[in-house]
């Protein structure tokens, strides 16, 4: 069933598929940090869906989401990657640039909660992934909704956790994401959907 998804998928071009393949050979342990290949296509449809030209990403690790979203957008968008690894990256930035979107992506190389907390405090933001550290989501969540326009996206990855979240004795990660499931619902100031896709994909749209 999912070799059928992916094939009745948008398929991945040339500059996709080389990061997801580089980020296995090069990282086979934490290759699964990655998002998932059916999400990149999907990132790509909400940006243009939306005509998101301000895009914030919170976890980049070597580039496929930022990747996915940066060629989705017009050419005068413009994509802040947040990310704390210099190494992770630097393959996400040599695949920008071979891809001719690296002048669409600022890369901030800092914890990100430093990073969202120097933007303006006004609404601007059109569309957020949030794909970090799972501790952090409510953290991150707080600082993205009220920089969000009306009508923005935040979309959150790995919502269920390999299903962990359905467990009552959660506890580490999991756990973290049952709080930030629960903070969502209860959030007056946007309205949400969990989708099954991947590891659980929250599309959450401010009203």
């Amino acid at each position: 069933m999912y070799e059928y998804v992916l094939a009745h998928n948008p398929p991945l071009n040339a500059a996709q598929r080389d990061i997801v393949e580089l980020t296995h050979q090069q990282f086979p342990e934490a290759a699964g940090m990655q998002s998932a290949e059916e999400q990149g296509p999907l990132l790509a449809f909400l940006v243009r869906l939306t005509g998101a030209r301000q895009v914030v990403e919170v976890g980049t690790f070597t580039g496929f989401s930022a990747l996915s979203m940066a060629q989705a957008m017009p050419a005068d968008g413009t994509l802040i990657a947040c990310d704390v690894s210099e190494e992770w990256t630097a393959y996400g930035r040599e695949a920008w640039a071979k891809a001719g979107v690296a002048d669409r992506i600022d890369l901030r190389i800092a914890p990100a909660l430093e990073t969202l907390r120097a933007m303006p405090a006004e609404p601007h933001i059109d569309l957020a992934y949030l794909d970090a550290d799972k501790g952090g989501y409510i953290a991150y969540w707080e600082e993205l909704v009220p920089r969000l326009r009306p009508g923005g996206l935040i979309v959150a990855d790995n919502v269920l956790y390999h299903g962990e979240v359905a467990d009552p004795a959660a506890t580490g990660s999991a756990l973290a994401i049952r709080a930030f499931n629960d903070h969502v619902l209860a959030d007056p100031r946007m309205e949400a959907v969990i989708l099954t896709v991947a590891d659980g994909v929250t599309l959450a749209r401010k009203r």
